[in-house]
């Protein structure tokens, strides 16, 4: 718990506080607020100042506290300046009577505007959380294309003309010829047998062709049996 430390502003204040306290209720009892109504004037004027103070110092948008401030200051320099011999307390006028019988109600307005009155709201900016700027994504490096060299092919070395003499001399190779497909004699028998038939019929001899549709045979061994057959 933290002590209170008397120092001279402490006094000072102690001091004005109670001057200012002993002033209004002066006032007020010299209004016609008698007993413990002269009392309770200096309290009403002093929380107003603390309300309204208080309002300054925690709300940004405080017109209506220094408003109100600025009454409960002027209610209690006046009532300090009332009583140091300017008014006659035995004869007070009347419209000073209406301001002290009419006090309560505005103190009470006041207070309670001060109190009561709504707050401002935060903006969208104030309410939204900072949040960091993303970083940007590392570009990836652009893929190199694939450089593919190529090579003129190198012009084959000419070889020289062979004399005339080598060409005439060297002889052309033979033709191989295709050794004779081997006919069995059975096959033999009946290929003759459809060559006899053909020939009857058609007055002309089969040829290879033919006896090869007939036989179902390849065209190399219906060419030997057709040379057999001649």
């Amino acid at each position: 718990m933290s002590r209170i430390r008397i120092d001279a502003v402490l006094i000072q204040a102690v001091i004005a506080g109670a001057l200012s306290f002993a002033h209004l209720h002066d006032l007020a009892a010299a209004a016609g607020q008698d007993g413990w109504k002269a009392w309770a004037y200096p309290i009403s004027v002093d929380l107003l100042l603390v309300a309204a103070w208080r309002r300054m110092r925690t709300t940004a948008d405080n017109r209506a506290a220094w408003a109100w401030f600025i009454i409960a200051l002027a209610a209690s320099l006046g009532a300090n300046v009332a009583t140091a011999g300017l008014l006659n307390l035995n004869d007070v006028p009347a419209w000073l009577r209406i301001l002290v019988a009419g006090w309560p109600a505005l103190a009470f307005l006041g207070g309670t505007l001060l109190v009561h009155s709504p707050q401002a709201a935060p903006t969208e900016t104030e309410t939204a959380p900072v949040t960091a700027a993303p970083l940007p994504a590392p570009s990836e490096p652009e893929p190199v294309p694939d450089v593919t060299v190529e090579r003129a092919p190198e012009p084959a070395p000419e070889l020289p003309p062979a004399p005339a003499s080598e060409e005439a001399a060297t002889p052309a190779p033979a033709p191989v010829s295709a050794p004779a497909a081997a006919v069995p004699p059975a096959l033999l028998d009946h290929a003759r047998k459809l060559a006899d038939t053909h020939q009857a019929t058609t007055g002309s001899r089969i040829d290879s062709a033919t006896l090869r549709a007939r036989l179902g045979v390849p065209a190399p061994l219906a060419d030997a049996i057709t040379a057999q057959l001649a």
